[in-house]
């Protein structure tokens, strides 16, 4: 089995070669012109759709690929997105014609920044855009003409706490912002400014919880915010009037786990949810009139990225484990499959997950996805973490878990403690102490795994990219005995230089995650830094890096590189020229088979 998974033509190599694309939305305005991203020319680029035919045009030519979904001008006339340089994530926004051209530096004479937040009204009359650099956060406004001409950008606010998303009202009269109360914490508060003046109008804060805003109400003159609480410990939509400053709280008590608002219907008149539970996902409708939801029966299996289309229909991406990722028009009444937007290719034959539960060592239930290859237990296994750490692993058509399946090995994704969607207390109770209660849960994830006879005790693997791979660190690091091998992508080694050398947005962040800086809590950064355990390091370790990563910058894996060489570690780092990870299909393909290799050589001399 093990030998034909390094064919040219094996199967899981086929399934990273299905073009994967993503609809980003629709223009409010020119409902036959879309914006999608996709990875059908082997890299992920920005493409104009036509909505009528599906053709797609290619309008980004990157050669390491766009990192960041970009957006559509309400007209359907361009389309916007961060240039930055080889994946670095730092560069200026540009614009660019939907049926291609060359991109328009639309703020020339500022330094290089970042950016993750920027949005047109839905009137297209003025665009609003988050930066950070090493001045911090600020907020600017652009008016856009007519005839598409660009005004002066103008600031309307600025600080130094970490500062995410921002919504626009109709005609960009208002302009919100979710901003962290203070820079030592993850807790947002919804500040929302004029968006001539950028004089402060109101704010709605949650007293030791977090509100952040997520879209405007589509109808003119209106002043309505749809927004989202966790101040019940799990999150929950609301209406908030930022005139008026009603707040109007949707109750949803039959409704266990999370709750989050995603669109409003073109009407206004109804709201579309996304509920989750043990990390699987349900839409509602929610009338406003009648203050009820009501589910959409809709097929199992839906993906992120929801919203209704000018027409009212709903679009949404579906994926399984065993059925590549899917843009389906669903009905916007009943939530029924109406066609699939861009059919897929045949798949090769994959193997199922399942949902599975286990105690953590203080008795926390932890959620996850098993997935067994053909044959007899007990196998070799991968544990892997996803990124984040707010973030949530779903059931998903995973090329990377099928490729192990295919060569013989079982397959575990935990959404460990610090994880979305299983309430504030779950998500955490990581802070200020990271790498603590992760490896708590993952140590108990093996320990579920033998106990169930899946795994072979002494060929359990670590693996997992950006937190992920820090996690894959900290656990060989920590629990040295208990790990046959670890494989690390795009993470970092070193908290303290880490820190130093990242992107204003994750040293923001950061603080956040850990109560301060590193020279106001550096007994936490000490205990959270994977070098910290590196010497207690037992099992192999592969790690690969990108040079221009900003997220989890390189110079933190090269003395951590350096030091385990020093100590006589068994580690081998392969190095990549792009940023937090690749949009590159045949170099996914490349790293994949580099770390199959690893795992399966460690497997056959343990046999030997």
């Amino acid at each position: 089995m093990i030998t034909t998974c390094f064919n040219a033509d094996a199967p899981w190599k086929m399934r990273f070669r299905i073009p994967v694309t993503y609809g980003l939305e629709i223009a409010a305005q020119s409902p036959s012109r879309g914006l999608v991203l996709s990875n059908r020319s082997g890299v992920y680029q920005l493409c104009g759709w036509d909505v009528t035919t599906g053709q797609l045009t290619q309008v980004t030519a990157t050669p390491e690929g766009v990192y960041q979904r970009g957006t559509l001008s309400p007209n359907g006339r361009f389309l916007y997105y961060l240039e930055d340089q080889k994946g670095n994530e730092t560069g200026h926004l540009v614009r660019i014609p939907f049926t291609g051209g060359t991109p328009e530096d639309i703020t020339p004479t500022f330094p290089l920044y970042g950016s993750i937040a920027f949005a047109l009204s839905r009137s297209g009359n003025c665009l609003g855009f988050l930066t950070y650099n090493q001045g911090g956060f600020a907020l600017y406004r652009m008016s856009v003409a007519p005839d598409d001409s660009l005004g002066a950008s103008k600031k309307l606010f600025q600080s130094e706490h970490l500062t995410m998303s921002l919504s626009l009202s109709f005609n960009g009269e208002i302009i919100t912002v979710n901003t962290a109360n203070e820079s030592d914490t993850m807790h947002f508060r919804v500040s929302a400014f004029d968006g001539e003046s950028g004089e402060l109008l109101n704010q709605v804060s949650d007293e030791r919880a977090s509100i952040e805003g997520v879209k405007f109400s589509p109808l003119p003159r209106d002043t309505r915010l749809l927004a989202t609480s966790d101040v019940s410990g799990v999150k929950r939509p609301f209406i908030w009037d930022i005139r008026s400053g009603e707040r109007i709280d949707l109750a949803l008590d039959e409704l266990e786990g999370e709750v989050e608002p995603v669109d409003w219907s073109p009407d206004g008149k109804r709201l579309l949810l996304r509920h989750f539970s043990a990390a699987r996902q349900r839409l509602y409708l929610y009338d406003l009139d009648q203050r009820q939801a009501r589910p959409l029966h809709h097929p199992d299996g839906l993906s992120l990225y929801e919203y209704f289309s000018p027409d009212g229909n709903i679009y949404a991406h579906l994926e399984s484990a065993t059925r590549p990722m899917q843009l389906l028009c669903l009905d916007g009444e009943t939530g029924k499959q109406k066609r699939v937007v861009f059919p897929t290719d045949d798949v090769p034959p994959s193997r199922p997950w399942k949902s599975i539960a286990y105690p953590s060592s203080d008795g926390q239930m932890v959620q996850g996805w098993l997935a067994l290859p053909e044959g007899s237990e007990p196998f070799p296994t991968i544990l892997e973490m996803h990124g984040g750490p707010d973030a949530v692993m779903t059931e998903c058509f995973s090329p990377r878990a099928q490729c192990w399946l295919d060569a013989g090995f079982a397959f575990l994704s935990i959404n460990y403690r610090g994880s979305l969607t299983f309430g504030r207390a779950f998500q955490e109770q990581i802070r200020g102490q990271l790498g603590k209660w992760e490896v708590e849960d993952m140590v108990a994830a093996r320990q579920w795994l033998i106990h169930q006879r899946i795994a072979r005790p002494d060929q359990v693997f670590l693996t997992g990219w950006s937190y992920g791979g820090y996690l894959t660190l900290m656990g060989l690091g920590k629990r040295a005995d208990l790990w046959a091998g670890g494989m690390a992508g795009a993470t970092f080694g070193d908290f303290f230089i880490a820190y130093e050398d990242e992107s204003e947005q994750l040293k923001a962040y950061d603080r956040g995650l850990m109560g301060g800086t590193p020279q106001e809590k550096p007994e936490a950064y000490h205990e959270s830094s994977a070098m910290t355990y590196l010497e207690h390091i037992q099992a192999p370790l592969l790690i690969i890096q990108g040079h221009n990563d900003t997220r989890c910058p390189p110079r933190s894996i090269q003395v951590y590189e350096k030091r385990a060489r020093e100590l006589g570690k068994n580690i081998e780092v392969i190095w990549f020229d792009a940023g937090h990870g690749t949009h590159d299909t045949n170099e996914q393909i490349s790293h994949q088979e580099r770390m199959l290799h690893f795992a399966w050589k460690i497997v056959s001399e343990s046999r030997t």
